[in-house]
């Protein structure tokens, strides 16, 4: 079988009329992997190396069915991979999972069957296997996209990556070797070699059993861009059945609050609507993944962890065995480990500095040729010169002390070789200069003036960007810098921007706008019934008496707890319902029936005692007044927000599964989504609040006395009750409601952000000052927010402005 792969993919690409070079170039793969599997002497092609192959060859599908056949029938097993840690039991399959006595005190290492988070869970050949199987290649096909996206942005092949090396770590940071090698007691072994450069990381990581390495580094050396790389080059030789390597910013996650697993789960979903689906085996299509060892977590910033978060983080991240890689600055992490004790069964390693001949060869490449004279000389000649003949010079050594790491090299390429009229020598003025710390805070100081400068460029999508005034930009920009400080977390979520502001203020805030916004609604649907004399009063005191309910309501629910709104990661959709629909719709019946009937009673309770008081009837008919009201109001609110409640439960659905998510379309999806259940709620709670109340005030008379009421007050109170209601519910309970009252109103309002936040949001990532994650912003690097935390200063600048 061997030779008939061999022989068939020879023919395809003669037929292609390719050669090896050129098809391993297109398919992304090494021309050694081609030799090796046309000459028969690779015997283990990988599924995702072979579609890789399909593609470039632009085969039919009769012939890539073939290609795929011979591939699995060349294995004899399905195409299951090798034991990563290359060894098999006699009969060839991988290790057995028998753990190995270990040392006492330590948690149990991953054993060689489990390393690299291969699934442990059901039958190899079951549905459930089947359809995890599925949504993982789609994750997998997801997270390749988003993070070639995010390289793009960040200029990491313009002109090319600058060199990340490493070397091991100090020997006090890493675990025992034989732990790491997954050794049985007694067994002893010395250390790995895991020295080496950007584009081996897989390799290397791959040669560590248990799966599990420490990435330390100091700040701005590429932990980032070297996580980045690895999950790109680990999806590109990818089998079917192996995890998904998935970055997770580790800075936000609360080990005190929830377990590592759930934190990752929640994290999948968050970025990942569509895995918030119920799988085959009832949870989450996140947390089956996660549980059956189908993501290998990338986690990213283990300093950015809240200090007094880090032991108990390496404390539960010591008692799982998924196999993991983690970044973080050395400090942090060492300081970590001498409260409790080293990351388990992982190896790690350092990131080294650059050197002058790597700044050599990067730096002029990055910048014009001068014009006239010798065209091979560029405006960093002058200041590498000074860096090669006079190193122990005060400017030449501050210089070099800063130009170590690839963030700060990216920053004076970004101020001096992207910007013209800046020149590079300008960094040897030790009267500017007087230190390496101060040559740092200018180019970050200057980062933000260089990306915004005018200049007539187009977006990658079409369409001029707009300048955007350095000054005012740098303002917002601190905000976001100084918000996230206050939230301590690196990810900035649209839907969070209000958290920064105190509790009180937030509930002040929604219940003002909530209450201007019913009382318009009243004037103007109410003088469709009554003049405007009458209606204007009656929209001050209905806007009033909304505004404090729904205030009080989103206090409770919202601002007590000191939380947000999370986006909703449902859609609405009219067919297709299943069991688990109907099962939450009739949860939703009863909770909607009994916050209506609540508010609807306080409501009209405050409304009549409102009315007593104005009228001055006198305290026995003003609460009598009260509590006419109260029943009038609180029956039919919650005869129709039950039902209300249920149809919305009833009609939702979650996202598909193949989403694009981003900052800004899970802000669009979130619009959409509340849309279509205003467009719900609207007509049925108002149709049934309508006919609720000319039913009550046909049942109270007998108990309350007479009450003036006719069809015109029926629909009336019908028209007013859905729109203010839902209205009120979305402003003060949903996601897209409080980015409305903040960041459309009171943030842009108060001039900390500008107006149309989500198009400054999208061009500062398109200028390279934000990076996406996921659903969620962040700023390129962790010393940029920093420094804009630090520089800013309120209040507003003297301006107002739109971005």
């Amino acid at each position: 079988m061997a030779s008939e792969f061999s022989a068939l993919l020879r023919r395809l690409r003669r037929d292609a009329g390719m050669t090896q070079e050129t098809l391993a170039e297109r398919a992304g793969v090494g021309v050694r992997t081609i030799r090796g599997l046309e000459t028969g002497e690779r015997a283990d092609p990988r599924v995702t190396t072979v579609r890789l192959l399909a593609d470039a060859l632009g085969l039919a599908p009769e012939d890539r069915e073939e290609l795929l056949a011979a591939a699995i029938s060349r294995t004899g097993n399905g195409n299951q991979p090798d034991d990563p840690s290359g060894h098999r039991q006699p009969d060839g399959s991988p290790g057995s999972g028998n753990r190995p006595d270990l040392p006492t005190g330590r948690a149990n290492p991953p054993d060689a069957s489990t390393a690299h988070a291969r699934p442990v869970t059901g039958q190899p050949g079951s549905a459930f296997q089947e359809a995890l199987a599925d949504v993982g290649e789609q994750l997998a096909q997801a997270v390749a996209a988003r993070w070639q996206r995010e390289e793009e942005h960040r200029q990491v092949h313009d002109p090319y990556p600058l060199p990340v090396r490493w070397q091991p770590a100090p020997e006090e940071l890493t675990d025992h070797w034989a732990n790491i090698r997954c050794l049985p007691a007694g067994v002893g072994d010395g250390p790995l070699d895991l020295s080496g450069r950007l584009d081996e990381i897989v390799g290397v990581y791959r040669r560590i059993p248990s799966g599990r390495l420490v990435v330390l580094g100091r700040p701005g050396s590429g932990k980032t861009v070297l996580a980045v790389r690895f999950v790109l080059d680990h999806l590109k030789s990818r089998a079917r059945t192996d995890a998904v390597p998935v970055i997770f910013s580790i800075g936000s996650w609360d080990p005190t609050a929830l377990t590592f697993r759930d934190w990752l789960t929640r994290q999948l979903t968050r970025d990942h609507p569509g895995l918030a689906a119920s799988g085959p085996a009832g949870a989450s299509l996140a947390a089956a993944l996660v549980e059956s060892g189908r993501v290998l977590p990338v986690l990213d910033g283990f300093d950015e962890i809240a200090g007094g978060l880090r032991r108990p983080a390496l404390e539960a991240l010591n008692a799982t065995t998924l196999p993991l890689v983690l970044t973080s600055r050395p400090s942090e992490y060492a300081a970590a480990v001498a409260e409790t004790d080293v990351l388990t069964s992982a190896a790690a390693v350092n990131l080294t500095d650059l050197t002058l001949g790597d700044l050599a060869d990067y730096l002029p490449r990055t910048t014009r040729k001068a014009h006239g004279g010798d065209p091979a000389r560029t405006a960093w000649d002058p200041v590498l010169s000074e860096l090669r003949e006079r190193p122990r010079s005060r400017a030449g050594a501050d210089l070099a002390a800063v130009l170590t790491t690839p963030l700060m090299v990216t920053l004076a390429r970004a101020v001096y070789s992207d910007t013209p009229g800046h020149d590079p020598v300008s960094l040897l003025d030790t009267g500017r200069f007087g230190s390496p710390a101060e040559l740092e805070e200018h180019l970050l100081d200057n980062f933000v003036a260089a990306v915004y400068r005018p200049r007539p460029e187009h977006r990658p999508g079409g369409g001029a960007r707009r300048d955007v005034d350095p000054e005012r930009a740098r303002y917002w920009l601190g905000y976001l810098a100084h918000h996230l400080d206050r939230l301590d977390t690196p990810n900035l979520e649209w839907w969070r921007l209000g958290s920064g502001l105190r509790r009180s203020t937030r509930t002040l805030v929604t219940a003002l706008v909530i209450c201007l916004v019913i009382g318009l609604v009243d004037c103007v649907v109410g003088t469709l019934f009554d003049t405007l004399e009458f209606q204007l009063p009656d929209g001050l005191v209905v806007g009033t008496i909304g505004g404090f309910m729904f205030g009080i309501l989103h206090w409770f629910m919202v601002a007590a707890r000191n939380t947000a709104v999370a986006p909703s990661g449902v859609r609405m959709k009219m067919s297709g319902r299943d069991g688990k629909a109907a099962r939450r719709a009739a949860s939703q019946l009863v909770i909607g029936l009994l916050a209506g009937l609540v508010f609807g009673f306080g409501y009209g309770f405050i409304r009549g005692i409102h009315d007593g008081i104005v009228f001055g009837v006198g305290p026995a008919m003003t609460l009598r007044a009260g509590l006419y009201d109260g029943m009038i109001y609180g029956l039919p609110f919650g005869l129709a927000a039950g039902p209300t409640f249920g149809l919305l439960g009833l009609l939702q659905t979650p996202l598909d599964i193949r989403s694009a998510i981003s900052p800004a379309s899970l802000l669009r999806t979130n619009c959409r989504t509340v849309t279509a259940q205003l467009l719900v709620w609207a007509p049925t709670f108002g149709l049934l609040v309508g006919v609720g109340a000319g039913v009550a005030v046909r049942i109270l008379p007998a108990l309350l006395g007479p009450i003036a009421w006719n069809t015109a007050s029926s629909l009336k109170l019908g028209l007013i009750s859905g729109l203010c209601g839902v209205l009120g519910y979305s402003l003060s309970l949903t996601a897209w409601g409080q980015w409305v009252v903040f960041s459309r109103i009171w943030l842009p309002l108060t001039g900390r952000l500008p107006w149309s936040v989500v198009g400054f949001l999208e061009d500062a990532y398109e200028r390279g000052v934000l990076r996406q994650a996921g659903a969620v912003y962040q700023f390129r690097h962790a010393r940029l927010q920093d420094h804009l935390a630090r520089t800013y200063r309120a209040p507003r600048p003297p301006a107002a402005g739109e971005a």
